[in-house]
């Protein structure tokens, strides 16, 4: 897979005093579609489920704004897979205003994660990415839509190569 399409709403802690969208939020609607991708392929982005148990901690994260978000829009989240490399991967991110006639994009971000096992003293060390995830994931070409890709609602299912 390598594009996921996620829809959340724009709750009242997630806005400033002006009602508009904290930027720092952002990176958690990010975040949080990368969680529910990550399921998708049925494993958790702690990845305690194989063994040896791995994580996927962020080395890497920057967005752009080009439009606020206000207190209960309905945000598209789309992630692509930029990049893949045996121990890392790299998420792109487009945000768009559901209902937003014109369809433009409000923010675009990217985040990098690097696959990572304790060592016996407890600290992480950069591991390669299991083969069953790392197989899953295809990096997107051209950065076009496929257009069968359908929007899944927070607890939703995905759908899977």
């Amino acid at each position: 897979m390598s594009r996921f399409v996620y829809r959340r709403r724009v709750e009242f802690a997630d806005t400033d005093m002006a009602g508009i969208m904290h930027f720092s939020a952002i990176f958690r609607f990010m975040e949080s579609a990368e969680h529910a991708f990550i399921r998708s392929l049925g494993y958790s982005v702690t990845l305690n489920e194989l063994d040896p148990a791995l994580g996927l901690p962020r080395v890497r994260a920057e967005a752009d704004f080009r439009r606020p978000f206000r207190f209960e829009d309905e945000v598209e989240i789309e992630l692509t897979v930029r990049e893949k490399k045996p121990k890392s991967l790299t998420y792109g991110f487009e945000l768009r205003r559901v209902g937003d006639p014109d369809r433009g994009l409000a923010a675009v971000g990217a985040i990098t994660v690097v696959c990572v096992r304790r060592d016996g003293s407890g600290r992480m060390k950069a591991h390669e990415l299991p083969s069953e995830l790392a197989d899953r994931l295809h990096v997107t070409e051209n950065g076009e839509r496929s257009g069968n890709e359908r929007p899944i609602e927070e607890r939703g299912e995905a759908d899977r190569d």
